[in-house]
């Protein structure tokens, strides 16, 4: 039988999941009477720990929030998680928070035992991280935070969104979802004033405050991931093309990717491949990823470059 000490933490760990536990699973568990698993808790409570307990034949014990945080008790893989995960914040998308991030990985490491630790720090040592191609923009937490509680209690908001031609301009939306694809977040959401869903950088947004009345939840469209991809790479194509693809439509929408483009149906052996890129090298390697006779209905420039790289693969077979 453990320690009374050593029991209570371990109790405190097991109340810490997701559901509720019965008194004769928490005893089955630290090997002790129902008895004393009532008084440990009553321990518990005394000590602060605010655990509800439910009467009747599905009830059980659980450890609510509290105004104090209660000590975490991770297991092995749940401490080297959360150190992988507080190493990656340190430099990632979110202003303000890598300080804090490093701050709270120093005190997890701190208390880790050895072996664990020796994980933790290889994993610091001998991985580097990769910088991207070019900086990427961050956010703010608070601005995070504003939106992200916009969208859980449904309350309009107003802001300042700046254009991709540098203008700026007010929007009036209703918050659905926050989208973080690398690294960058998005905000999806609904724009009354012009009837229809919108997606805005968060990085160009400056909110005005308060946030607006209660809007009653409308249906997304589709998903709020694939809006964000087809949305974002649309908008920042440099090069548009539109070919016509010698295969069904669902065959061709199985083999790319949302970012890349639209499929629009023609007959049943045929669809349009509305696709773009910054460059158009970049369009003609995922026309060859397709696996299908195509015709490039525009621009004339791709249809150039598709005859050039075309003698190119001829003359390097040989």
């Amino acid at each position: 039988m453990l320690e009374t000490s050593a029991r209570l933490l371990r109790l405190l760990s097991l109340l810490q999941t997701a559901r509720d536990r019965t008194g004769p699973e928490l005893a089955e568990r630290l090997n002790v009477s129902t008895r004393t698993v009532r008084n440990d808790i009553d321990r518990l409570r005394n000590l602060g720990y605010p655990v509800h307990g439910t009467r009747g034949a599905v009830g059980g014990y659980r450890l609510g929030a509290g105004a104090a945080l209660p000590p975490l008790l991770l297991d092995d893989e749940e401490a080297v998680a959360v150190a992988v995960g507080l190493r990656t914040a340190a430099g990632g998308s979110v202003a303000g928070i890598e300080e804090t991030s490093l701050r709270a990985l120093a005190k997890l490491e701190q208390v880790l035992p050895a072996r664990l630790r020796r994980r933790v720090a290889a994993l610091g040592a001998y991985t580097v991280r990769v910088p991207h191609d070019e900086p990427g923009p961050t956010v703010d937490t608070d601005i995070l935070s504003l939106l992200s509680s916009a969208c859980r209690d449904r309350e309009r908001l107003r802001f300042d969104h700046a254009r991709h031609d540098g203008t700026t301009g007010r929007r009036d939306v209703e918050p659905y979802r926050l989208v973080t694809w690398g690294r960058r977040w998005y905000l999806v959401a609904f724009d009354p004033q012009r009837d229809d869903w919108r997606t805005f950088r968060v990085d160009r947004i400056t909110p005005r405050t308060p946030t607006g009345p209660r809007f009653t939840p409308r249906k997304p469209p589709e998903d709020v991931v694939d809006r964000v991809r087809r949305g974002v790479s649309s908008a920042a194509w440099r090069h548009r093309a539109r070919i016509l693809v010698h295969a069904p439509a669902e065959v061709v929408t199985a083999r790319i990717n949302p970012a890349v483009g639209t499929v629009e149906p023609v007959d049943s052996d045929r669809c349009l491949l509305h696709t773009g890129a910054d460059r158009l090298e970049t369009i003609a390697v995922w026309l060859g990823l397709l696996d299908a006779d195509l015709t490039v209905e525009d621009p004339p420039e791709l249809r150039a470059l598709l005859r050039t790289l075309g003698e190119r693969y001829l003359r390097a077979a040989g």
